[in-house]
């Protein structure tokens, strides 16, 4: 059974997410090149690089709380040149595997919006999370294939 623990609960009510630090993020059904994220956090900041896919760069920065809600911003470089920013509400769950899902709520600088999820990746045959340093691939250059 998959566990919320995203939605803003009453204090004490909820455990503590763990840590974001170290753990890679991409689609939900990921294939060779599409984008991954490397996500880092100290205390409740929380920061990541991403690229994959149409998004030749990309960055997120921003606070969690704790149920590991995170607010953050975010600017990207699309692989046409175009520079994309805004703001996302990323609310967790936890997946039977332990593995995070994200459910981000994003708005543009430009005033587009909409909901995506993404979700953290499993790891690749050496252990690490494929898309990791060391692991099937390198995490600023999307899922391997």
């Amino acid at each position: 059974m998959v566990q919320p623990v995203g939605v803003r609960p009453e204090a004490g009510s909820s455990p503590e997410l763990a840590s974001y630090d170290g753990r890679l993020f991409g689609p939900l059904e990921p294939t060779p090149g599409s984008v991954v994220g490397h996500y880092h956090q100290k205390d409740d900041t929380v920061w990541a690089e991403f690229a994959g896919g149409s998004v030749r760069t990309g960055r997120l920065v921003g606070v969690r709380d704790a149920a590991g809600v995170i607010e953050a911003a975010y600017c990207q470089i699309m692989t046409d040149g175009e520079v994309v920013a805004g703001r996302c509400l990323s609310i967790p769950t936890v997946l039977d595997d332990g593995r995070i899902r994200l459910t981000e709520q994003w708005r543009r600088a430009d005033g587009s919006s909409g909901v995506s999820c993404i979700q953290e990746l499993p790891p690749a045959p050496s252990g690490r999370p494929a898309g990791s340093p060391g692991g099937n691939g390198s995490a600023t250059q999307g899922v391997p294939e």
